[in-house]
C-alpha cells in the first residue's frame, strides 16, 4: 500500500498539469472579449469625431462692454471699454451660416471665425499642426432671450451638422461635447444625458438639456452631439460654485434651435405668436376652494380684453386640456411649445368648462416689441446713415408713443446695422443716438452733416442710451 502512494500521486500530478495546460492552450485560443469591444468603441468614437470636427469652429469676437472707471460712481463715467472673447460654434448650413450662443457675439465690434484644420481627425497631427485660417463673420439675427445668435461666413465651404429630433431624446443618452473651452480649440468631452427637458427658472418658460459632459467657459455655443454626429443641442452655461464643470452643464435643445435659426435667417429675429390668455398650475388648495373638476393641469386666469381668446370665447377658470392636439400637464412645456408655433392656423384648444369638453379656434397674433413697431415706419434707402454703417430712425411723437423708457424725446433710434456698412462701430439696435461730441441730435440729416464735417482722423464720442442706461462710446473718423 505505502509503495503505490508516490505512484498515485505523481498520476494525479501529471493529470493536473496536463489539464491546466489543456486549459491555458484553449485559454490562448479563445477570443478575449472585453480589449476587442474597447477596440470597436474607439473605432466609433474616432469615426465621429472624424464627422464632427469639420464642421466645428472656434468664434474670436472684439466688442465694447460697459466700464466704470476707478472710484466713479456716476452713470455719466460709464464708458464702453474693448474687450476679447472667445466662444465655440458650428456650422448649420453649408453656405457659410453658423450657430453659436447670442452672448458670444453680443456687442461685437468684429467677429472672426478660426477654421477646423483640413484633417480635422482628432490625430496627433492634426493637434500640433499650426496652420490657422480665418475668416471675418457677421451677425445674421440675434436673440438674447434664448441666447441664441447665427453668423454667416462668405465663401466658407464646410459641412453642415445635422439636427436631431428633439422628442427622440433620452435620459442617459451619449452625448459629446465639442468646443473651445477656455480658448483651448479642438477639444472633446462626453457625457450623458442628465435631463432631456430642465426648466431652470420657475418663472421662466425655457427649457434646457442637462448633461454631465464637461462644460467650461469658451464651450458657449457649441455643438452638444448623439452617437450619430446629431446635434441635440447648443451648449449655454453651467452651473458652477466654482466657475469649472461641476457635472452641471445645459444645452438648448435642438428644436428651439432648428426654429430660431429658420427665423433668425429669415427676419433677424424672432417672432412670437400669442393667443391673449393666461395660465397658472392648479394647486390642490385651489382646485378646492374652487371646486374644480380636477386638481391637476392648467387653469385659465386670465382672458386678455379684446384679444383673440376673448373673440374666439375662452373664459376664465376654464381647465385646459390640449393644444393642437397635444396634451397640457404643465406650464413651462405649453409656454414653451407656443413660442416655437410657426403656423398661422389657428390653435386648437380643448378646454374643461364645469363638466363640459369644449374645442375652440383661436387665430394667433404676433407679438411685436417696440423695435420691431418702430422697424414699420422706416423706409431702409431713406433712413441709413453710411458713415455709421446704421439705419435709423428719428424720435418723433409717433416713436414716443410705440416705445418706452426713452430718457428724452429726441435722438436717433438704431433699429439695424446697414448691410455692408461699418462694422467696427460697435453700435447695436435698440441704441439711441442723444449727441455727437457736444451737440445734441434731432434729426437723421443733422447726424449725417455733423459727421460729414469732420475730417479723417478726428475724434467722435456719441451719448448713447443703451438698456435704459447713458453710456459714451468714442472712436476716429476713417
Amino acid at each position: 500500500m505505502s509503495a503505490t502512494r508516490p505512484i498515485r500521486r505523481g498520476i494525479a500530478l501529471v493529470t493536473f498539469t496536463l489539464s491546466l495546460s489543456i486549459a491555458n492552450a484553449q485559454a490562448q485560443k479563445a477570443p478575449v472579449p472585453y480589449p476587442d469591444a474597447l477596440e470597436r468603441m474607439n473605432d466609433a468614437i474616432d469615426a465621429l469625431t472624424r464627422k464632427v470636427w469639420p464642421s466645428i469652429v472656434q468664434i474670436s469676437v472684439s466688442s465694447y462692454g460697459v466700464a466704470r472707471e476707478k472710484g466713479a460712481v456716476a452713470e455719466a463715467s460709464m464708458v464702453l471699454g474693448r474687450q476679447q472673447s472667445v466662444g465655440s460654434g458650428f456650422v448649420i448650413d453649408a453656405d457659410g451660416y453658423i450657430v453659436t450662443n447670442a452672448h458670444v457675439a453680443a456687442n461685437a465690434q468684429r467677429i472672426e471665425v478660426l477654421l477646423p484644420p483640413e484633417k480635422a481627425d482628432g490625430s496627433l497631427a492634426t493637434a500640433l499642426s499650426a496652420k490657422q485660417v480665418v475668416v471675418p463673420a457677421k451677425i445674421v439675427g440675434l436673440s438674447s432671450e434664448l441666447d441664441l445668435a447665427l453668423l454667416k461666413a462668405d465663401n466658407l465651404k464646410l459641412p453642415a451638422l445635422p439636427l436631431a429630433t428633439y422628442s427622440q431624446l433620452r435620459q442617459g443618452e451619449t452625448v459629446f461635447a465639442f468646443g473651445s473651452p477656455s480658448g483651448l480649440r479642438h477639444t472633446l468631452t462626453h457625457g450623458l444625458v442628465s435631463s432631456v427637458a430642465r426648466q431652470i427658472d420657475p418663472d421662466s418658460p425655457l427649457i434646457y438639456i442637462q448633461t454631465d459632459a464637461p462644460i467650461n467657459p469658451g464651450n458657449s455655443g457649441g455643438p452638444l452631439v448623439n452617437i450619430r454626429g446629431e446635434v441635440v443641442g447648443v451648449n449655454t452655461f453651467i452651473l458652477s460654485p466654482s466657475g469649472g464643470s461641476d457635472g452641471l452643464g445645459f444645452a438648448i435643445p435642438s428644436a428651439t434651435v432648428r426654429t430660431a435659426v429658420r427665423q433668425l435667417r429669415q427676419f433677424g429675429r424672432l417672432r412670437r405668436q400669442e393667443v391673449g390668455m393666461s395660465l397658472q398650475t392648479i394647486t390642490p388648495e385651489m382646485a378646492a376652494s374652487l371646486a374644480l373638476s380636477r386638481d391637476y393641469g392648467l387653469i385659465v386666469s386670465d382672458v386678455w380684453p379684446k384679444g383673440p381668446a376673448e373673440a374666439a370665447g375662452l373664459h376664465i377658470g376654464d381647465i385646459l386640456l390640449s393644444v393642437d392636439g397635444q396634451p397640457t400637464e404643465n406650464l413651462p412645456t405649453v409656454t414653451y411649445n407656443f413660442r416655437l408655433r410657426e403656423s398661422t392656423d389657428p390653435v386648437k384648444l380643448a378646454v374643461l368648462r364645469g363638466t363640459a369638453n369644449v374645442s375652440l379656434n383661436i387665430t394667433p397674433i404676433e407679438v411685436k416689441s417696440d423695435l420691431d413697431a418702430i422697424s414699420d415706419m422706416a423706409d431702409v434707402q431713406k433712413n441709413v446713415v453710411n458713415e455709421l454703417g446704421i439705419v435709423g430712425v428719428e424720435i418723433d411723437p409717433r416713436v414716443v408713443n410705440a416705445t418706452s423708457g426713452l430718457r428724452d424725446p429726441y435722438g436717433i433710434v438704431v433699429i439695424a446695422k446697414a448691410a455692408g456698412g461699418r462694422g467696427e462701430i460697435p453700435l447695436m439696435p435698440q441704441d439711441v443716438i442723444r449727441a455727437l461730441n457736444t451737440k445734441n441730435i434731432y434729426t437723421l440729416n443733422q447726424l449725417r452733416s455733423l459727421l460729414q464735417e469732420l475730417k479723417p482722423g478726428s475724434p467722435v464720442t456719441l451719448q448713447l442710451q443703451r438698456e435704459g442706461r447713458l453710456i459714451y462710446l468714442s472712436f476716429t473718423i476713417e
